[in-house]
């Protein structure tokens, strides 16, 4: 393992305004994004969109550090023939790629769910790694509800995430790591606080048992919320401060990043929390985004499957990369948001 180099390249995914596209939904998620959009899930219509991403030059050069893609997508090629790797990697970006296999019902614990996929990992690793991935992502579902999440819940997949991430350094791969809290229920602020706290040190220290090096990993965490169905809601600010309380509380500073997920969060909440949250600093670790509806809902709407719409999906996009872009280093005004309508 060479982790000066994987540290070079952690340092590069949450460079200062910049962040990680989340290209790598599943072909059931897509199909219902697709479904939204009235356009067919053919393998063509998906690598057409994410072809139009990957060749839209002013996002991908100045707001985008790395692009998580699907298996499906890592092997594909360009209309031109071009592989969509190099696309990425052609723009100043790093290809990444999602290793799991989606989730399982965890035995014994009603309503809780396992990560699966870490049979064979190591194989996949290496012919990723060949096909120019240079990051991988493993994500861990973790819901609150009544009586959950379970510790049983939390250990496994804890577990499962610091094996994956050994398999992924001795493939010469930095790991995201994405423990992920989800903010379905009628929970609090500080229910979702007291939830991801426990998960995230219990993912620590299983990393630490499995002897991963924090300098060359990059973790994707939820934020502080309420619950989607919670009658009250935090402000930006809220979220801001207990976001930072807790990642500091937990989050050694020889992690070199943090790039959020948005999780259910509209465009601009997502884009609101990230930039209040830099209003907070200095902090001991970057800190940028990894988003994946909240980057391309709009860029999706706009294009609607149609040749002649690229450019404006292509506009769409960046001007959403821009956002976050600017929030990661807390530059982001919403009077910008107004000025692109």
């Amino acid at each position: 393992m060479n982790l000066t180099e994987l540290n070079r390249i952690a340092t590069a995914m949450v460079a200062p305004g910049k962040g990680i596209l989340a290209a790598d939904e599943s072909s059931g998620t897509i199909k219902k994004r697709f479904d939204a959009i009235g356009v067919e899930s053919t393998e063509g219509n998906r690598r057409d969109y994410r072809e139009m991403l990957f060749r839209s030059k002013e996002a991908m050069s100045q707001y985008i550090s790395g692009v998580i893609l699907y298996d499906e997508t890592i092997w594909q090629d360009a209309k031109d023939g071009t592989p969509l790797v190099k696309l990425i990697e052609q723009s100043g970006a790093i290809p990444g790629i999602k290793v799991d296999e989606g989730t399982q019902p965890l035995p014994m614990c009603p309503g809780e769910l396992v990560t699966v996929g870490l049979d064979k990992l190591a194989e996949r690793l290496k012919k990723y790694y060949d096909r120019g991935a240079r990051f991988a992502k493993w994500r861990a579902v973790i819901d609150i509800g009544s009586g959950i999440p379970s510790m049983t819940a939390i250990s496994v997949n804890a577990h499962a995430l610091a094996r994956y991430a050994a398999l992924c350094q001795a493939a010469q791969i930095v790991p995201i790591v994405e423990p992920e809290v989800l903010m379905d229920g009628d929970h609090d602020i500080d229910r979702c606080f007291e939830v991801t706290n426990r998960v995230l040190n219990e993912t620590f220290q299983e990393l630490r048992a499995q002897r991963v090096a924090l300098e060359g990993m990059v973790l994707k965490p939820n934020m502080a919320v309420s619950g989607k169905k919670c009658a009250k809601q935090a402000s930006v600010e809220e979220v801001a401060e207990k976001t930072i309380r807790l990642l500091k509380a937990c989050v050694p500073a020889a992690v070199p990043g943090i790039a959020f997920l948005s999780g259910g969060q509209s465009d601009a909440e997502a884009t609101a929390h990230l930039n209040a949250m830099h209003k907070l600093g200095p902090l001991p670790w970057g800190l940028t985004f990894s988003y994946g509806r909240a980057l391309q809902a709009a860029p999706q709407k706009a294009w609607s499957g149609k040749a002649e719409n690229v450019a404006a999906g292509q506009r769409a996009f960046s001007h959403r990369a821009r956002m976050n872009g600017l929030a990661s280093k807390g530059e982001w005004q919403s009077s910008l948001e107004q000025k692109a309508a």
